[in-house]
């Protein structure tokens, strides 16, 4: 699935291209998404203008004089800008037609995206309301990231992937900032000390922040804007490598089942 990275980086893609543009239509071909593309997209959108294209956790919230869209890739989704009158791709679910000759399309080969109405307060919608901080924000700190663990007995992984704590962290990074704070992933939170918390919060920086000027990671269908695929998979240390040398002492990387999602760590590193 499309990460925090990969969506930001799908932003920073589309954003120069459509901010500013007219929309001249809204072209539905495959309603039945993870949630319905509701009917009134094609009613409000032509006519309205683009005005920004902001990002919140792993939705993106195409703001417009209408209102707000909000937009979700899914397990394998894109949304790429091409010209209009391009023959559809098989997988192509919706096409927001721009002025100018330019059409933005959601490719969706598994159909779990998402391309729903916000209105005039997108960031208060069901999906977006009661998610915790970004993490590349100034409230994700230590400290916060300390409080909210306290007393909790669920392994840190899973506390990571929880949005009502943190926004938009997924596996793949939340087990290369754990191997990065030398945690293993299964540890209690409740159990991790103040210095240990500030270093996790660290490294989530760190690995979220190599990872965008990767250009996020390709491990299977995720590419950018333009096409061309996220290097970080080529950076990854302990992510998909089970069996393979730790970077650091060259012991085995591990890997079990914790919550239904595989984990990747260091027996010797990670404690």
């Amino acid at each position: 699935m499309p990460e925090l990275p990969e969506v930001e980086t799908t932003r920073r893609g589309i954003a120069p291209l459509v901010e500013g543009r007219t929309i001249r239509d809204v072209v539905v071909r495959q309603r039945r998404l993870r949630w319905p593309v509701p009917a009134i997209l094609k009613r409000r959108l032509p006519g309205a203008r683009i005005e920004a294209v902001e990002r919140r956790a792993k939705y993106l919230l195409l703001g417009t004089s209408a209102g707000g869209v909000i937009l979700h890739l899914g397990m394998s989704g894109s949304l790429r800008v091409l010209p209009s009158g391009t023959e559809y791709h098989p997988h192509d679910r919706v096409a927001i037609e721009l002025n100018g000759g330019h059409s933005l399309r959601l490719r969706d080969p598994r159909r779990f995206g998402a391309v729903l109405w916000g209105g005039q307060a997108p960031r208060r919608h069901r999906l977006l309301r009661d998610l915790g901080p970004e993490p590349l924000g100034p409230a994700f700190t230590g400290d916060y990231l300390y409080q909210r663990c306290r007393g909790r007995r669920r392994a840190i992984r899973d506390l990571l992937l929880d949005g009502r704590l943190v926004a938009g962290i997924g596996n793949i990074y939340a087990n290369e900032a754990l191997f990065a704070a030398g945690i293993r992933p299964t540890r209690a939170g409740g159990r991790l000390s103040r210095p240990r918390c500030a270093a996790l919060a660290a490294a989530i920086r760190d690995v979220l922040r190599r990872a965008l000027r990767a250009g996020g990671t390709t491990l299977k269908d995720f590419a950018q804007a333009d096409g061309r695929p996220g290097y970080f998979s080529h950076r990854l240390k302990v992510y998909g490598r089970a069996g393979r040398p730790c970077p650091a002492c060259a012991g085995p990387v591990r890997a079990r089942a914790l919550g239904g999602r595989r984990v990747f760590y260091c027996s010797r590193c990670q404690r």
